[in-house]
């Protein structure tokens, strides 16, 4: 949200001064607009995590899919602390459920996939799984 604001404001600014217009904007599409997905190619067998720079910069290495490979569950417990000016501690828990690829000494070698349920979370390992013949743990 703040790299869009970030770039509208630098849209309005560009017209009164063009090097902080420019500098906003750019700080503000590469803020808001950047991503990270994951895309699997089962013609191929590979896949890809990769950055999306400023929404439209594909940034990410091909992975051969091997026999060994396995795809696995996991679940993240992220908690985002904030201390207000009186010193009390405001804790923010974000949990989900993740795909992960795993190599044959079960090292993790990516995160495929988030889901927010364990059910949801399953059923995407297993068609992934069927899709590319990787096996599950």
């Amino acid at each position: 949200m703040a790299g869009s604001i970030l770039f509208f404001a630098g849209l309005i600014v560009v017209f009164t001064s063009l090097l902080s217009g420019s500098f906003l904007i750019l700080l503000g599409a590469f803020t808001g607009f950047s991503s990270t997905g994951t895309i699997i190619d089962t013609e191929k067998r590979r896949i890809r995590f990769l950055n999306n720079f400023f929404g439209i910069i594909p940034a990410g290495k091909w992975l051969p899919i091997e026999d060994s490979m396995k795809l696995g569950l996991k679940e993240s417990n992220l908690t985002w602390t904030s201390y207000s000016k009186g010193n009390r501690a405001l804790d923010i828990k974000n949990g989900d459920y993740r795909v992960v690829l795993y190599d044959e000494e079960n090292h993790e070698i990516m995160e495929v996939s988030k889901s927010d349920t364990p059910e949801s979370a399953s059923a995407r390992m297993e068609k992934i799984s069927d899709k590319t013949g990787i096996a599950l743990i």
